[in-house]
């Protein structure tokens, strides 16, 4: 059996070469994934730190002074971005340290945030109530999100595992229950033709995944690694099951 599956592999050009770029594309595929976490950790706390600012400044404190207050106390990546643009700003404006932390963040989120800050402070603006009420709408939005992502997530990946590995296994379990190999049957471009079959369902379902949750660009990295996964488990499971 062992020698079945390395030949079948062996003489399946194409789910070699699928292999080795799958595990190329895979490292290019790590990045996005961090920089999101990266970003949605930072909007995620982002609602408590104009909170915070929102009592402070009415608590009859400067916007830099509360800045700098929460830079110390506001935990995770948020936090320390801010205290190093704060410690930053004594070269230069408040403004122009407002403008390098959104830029540092890479959220639009914190980016809107700050030139609304920015625009309050020119303006002469209530600042306490627009901090509050900034804190409340991306307290929603962030609920929203998190709750549409939680959710189509799941569904994504119980696409793209039953196209990619269930139904492989599924037909080749059959396959090779009804006409196994160790009894002479001749399907080896009949396997052939499924396993292209199942790689191309593979990547149709992630990206049908990617498209739901809107990554689809970050997708495509995977998308090798999936195809050959799908057409290695329908070869292999018809040789293990068939003989």
């Amino acid at each position: 059996m062992l020698y079945g599956l390395i030949e079948t592999f062996n003489d399946n050009t194409l789910l070699l070469i699928l292999s080795v770029v799958g595990v190329a594309c895979a490292a290019g595929g790590i990045p996005p994934m961090l920089e999101r976490r990266r970003r949605r950790s930072i909007e995620n706390t982002l609602p408590s730190l104009l909170e915070s600012l929102s009592d402070s400044v009415g608590a009859g404190r400067g916007i830099q002074e509360a800045m700098n207050e929460q830079a110390k106390t506001i935990p995770g990546v948020l936090g320390k971005l801010l205290s190093e643009t704060l410690e930053e700003s004594h070269s230069s404006t408040f403004a122009a340290a407002l403008s390098s932390f959104s830029a540092k963040t890479r959220s639009s989120q914190v980016q809107r945030a700050m030139v609304l800050i920015e625009t309050a402070i020119e303006q002469d603006a209530p600042l306490q109530g627009i901090l509050s009420d900034l804190a409340m709408d991306y307290e929603r939005l962030n609920d929203l999100m998190n709750q549409r992502e939680s959710e189509l997530l799941g569904r994504g990946m119980l696409i793209v595992i039953f196209v990619s590995v269930g139904l492989p296994v599924l037909i080749a379990f059959i396959v090779g229950l009804f006409a196994p190999a160790s009894k002479g049957f001749q399907i080896d471009d009949f396997n052939r033709t499924f396993s292209l079959f199942f790689g191309a369902a593979s990547a149709v379902a992630l990206g049908v995944s990617g498209r739901m949750l809107g990554r689809f660009k970050d997708a495509l990295w995977w998308m090798p690694g999936w195809i050959a996964l799908s057409m290695g488990l329908y070869l292999g499971a018809v040789i293990m099951v068939g003989g």
